[in-house]
């Protein structure tokens, strides 16, 4: 008789602090914002009738589209600030793998996002292929913010602080540029955000350790053979310096 092989040891961690879920949030509702609004200013459509009505409709989408910009930027600025303050699971190296151990765990985490693997490599925050994915993601983020404020500059009234940030027009290429570049990304950030939520999602499934009730709750249930006793708190083993 076929016995079913029992599970894991499980230890409830603290990986996410509350700085970094409530950026998460912030980050999340204000891209839903300024997705819709930005659709709109983009391309107005019949949606009115008059033309003063459409002016007004106009300009309550430029003022949630502005006020959500402001949200997100704060948002960004905040996360990247706690990636040198935070615990070490929102430490800048989860992003970018200047270890040794992360870069040669990247390859067998995609054998596992491939179905090569039947288990993933024991990672507590983020994996190190995770971490690639949100450097990249973190930089459309700065290219958002840096094209929104370009052409935000031209469009500002004499004397206005954003002015100033009229010097990223020709880094960017130009206003066209700026707008092509600012339109494109916004498609990027709504298909990741679509991958993200079903990957979470399907993670959260297959591993059963709460992954999507951890950016509510902050904690996570890991096996203990992915962790190691520091003495006062549990740590990923593999950020362990070796």
């Amino acid at each position: 008789m076929i016995q079913d092989k029992p599970l894991a040891e499980t230890v409830r961690v603290y990986v996410w602090e509350w700085p970094v879920r409530m950026c998460h949030w912030l980050i999340a509702g204000s891209i839903a914002v300024l997705a819709v609004t930005g659709l709109y200013i983009a391309n107005p459509g019949p949606i009115t009738t008059g033309l003063a009505s459409q002016r007004s409709l106009m300009g309550l989408f430029k003022l949630a589209h502005y006020s959500a910009a402001i949200v997100f930027g704060l948002a960004v600025m905040s996360r990247i600030w706690w990636m040198f303050a935070g615990n070490n699971y929102a430490k800048w190296d989860k992003f970018i793998p200047a270890r040794k151990k992360r870069w040669k765990a990247i390859w067998p985490t995609l054998n596992y996002y491939l179905f090569r693997l039947r288990k993933p490599p024991g990672f507590v925050g983020h994996n190190p292929l995770a971490g690639l994915t949100y450097t990249v993601v973190f930089l459309i983020y700065l290219t958002m913010i840096g094209t929104g404020l370009a052409m935000y500059s031209a469009g500002a009234h004499v004397g206005s602080p954003l002015r100033w940030f009229a010097f990223l027009v020709p880094l960017f290429g130009g206003l066209a540029q700026a707008r092509w570049l600012h339109h494109g990304f916004m498609w990027a950030l709504i298909g990741f955000a679509i991958h993200h939520v079903y990957s979470a999602v399907l993670m959260s499934q297959v591993e059963a350790n709460a992954t999507v009730e951890s950016i509510f709750s902050g904690y996570k249930f890991v096996p203990r053979e992915d962790l190691v006793y520091s003495g006062y708190r549990f740590i990923d083993r593999k950020d362990v310096r070796g």
